[in-house]
């Protein structure tokens, strides 16, 4: 694995390097590499999977332009849903297989980047992603993939993951295998400029907690701090979504990378456990749920992660779950609970949340182990 490097402020500069063995191309305009990337893959039939409004935004079929310019055929499946699911990633297969795809570019969120892994597994492994669930289950090679993504914030493009939702139960499944990674990345700034401020401000907060809960977990290590600390670096001073300009949009999209690569070698906490049950019962927002729950969370783990919090960010547990507050309130995103999910929430509806965030697979990492009477405490808290 190649050394992150201590980044500078993107600015408008441009870079190749290897980050944890993807090649990242960073640079505003680089989406018009696509093409050359693609041919070096050997693509000629290239699916690029993405969502309407990436696609309404103009950059699918930007992409497809910048693929013709190197005389390849792309095809666009634009039916992702904001959270993946089994029955999307199934839709993107079936038309994958008619147009006979070998290379996939995954362009957007972290929702259309885990949709074109899952399309991958099931076209050149088969079954459905249920056989997917957990790590390394795919026997057969999977096709070259490339990863563009048009928001700051999941750092999918830097993980072997795909997170799906099973449809009808609306389970997330984490389906990952190092064969799902994507061969090489684009973090172009000027795709992330149009986004909605609201859509920016969720995506930021969710890779603020990528850093924040990965330098913390029970499986943090060197390498994995390394590029923790950078993101937080990046993203920490960048964040203010309602004034950023060129500079901050590549730092953010960078740190998110970064903290990407940071889960990619190690792994998240409570903070996801709790917000995972939030999107699946209330559609509250990934981004929405973890800005809500990962001050509270903070607080909880200081007792035992107060050192590292510290090293992290140089400052105090409650110093820093007042700046996350901070970068919350400055985002417009919600303060409490109920008012994430539009309603008041009794007893009983947080004890079935608890006990849905203990079952997490993210729950077991936290650095303070937790039980569905912890989680409980921490929503009664955000409430």
């Amino acid at each position: 694995m190649t050394a992150a490097p201590v980044l500078a402020p993107a600015g408008t500069s441009s870079w190749s390097a290897e980050i944890g063995s993807i090649q990242v191309h960073f640079g505003p305009g680089s989406i018009e590499s696509l093409g050359g990337l693609a041919r070096e893959l050997g693509g000629s039939r290239v699916l690029v999977v993405t969502d309407s409004g990436v696609r309404a935004a103009g950059y699918a079929e930007r992409a497809v332009r910048v693929l013709a310019g190197e005389g390849i055929e792309a095809s666009v499946f634009d039916q992702v849903s904001e959270n993946p699911t089994t029955t999307d990633v199934e839709a993107g297969r079936s038309f994958a297989a008619k147009q006979r795809i070998d290379l996939l570019v995954g362009l957007g969120g972290g929702s259309a980047m885990d949709c074109a892994k899952g399309i991958n597994f099931l076209l050149t492994n088969g079954g459905c992603m249920e056989d997917y669930l957990g790590f390394g289950k795919a026997t057969r090679p999977l096709l070259p993939s490339i990863g563009v993504p048009t928001t700051a914030g999941t750092g999918s493009e830097a993980q072997s993951y795909a997170l799906i939702s099973q449809a009808g139960t609306h389970r997330k499944m984490a389906c990952g295998d190092r064969k799902a990674r994507f061969r090489e990345v684009i973090l172009d700034p000027d795709l992330t400029a149009t986004a909605p401020q609201r859509v920016r401000a969720a995506a930021g907060i969710d890779a603020v907690s990528h850093a924040v809960e990965s330098f913390v977990c029970t499986r943090a290590n060197p390498v994995s701090q390394m590029f923790a600390r950078e993101a937080w670096r990046l993203l920490e001073r960048s964040f203010d979504v309602a004034s950023q300009g060129p500079n901050r949009l590549g730092d953010m999209l960078i740190g998110a990378h970064l903290a990407g690569a940071a889960i990619e070698v190690s792994m998240l906490g409570a903070a996801h456990a709790c917000a995972n049950p939030l999107t699946a019962r209330f559609g509250v927002v990934h981004g929405v749920a973890i800005g809500l729950m990962l001050p509270h969370v903070v607080r909880f783990n200081g007792a035992v992660a107060a050192g590292l919090y510290r090293e992290l960010s140089g400052v105090s547990v409650e110093a820093l779950a007042g700046r996350i507050e901070d970068l919350r309130i400055a985002a417009g995103l919600p303060e409490r609970l109920r008012e994430a999910v539009g309603q008041d929430l009794d007893r009983q509806t947080l004890r079935e949340l608890a006990g849905d965030a203990a079952r997490q697979w993210t729950a077991r990492f936290n650095p303070r182990p937790v039980e569905a009477e912890d989680l409980y405490r921490l929503y009664e808290v955000a409430l």
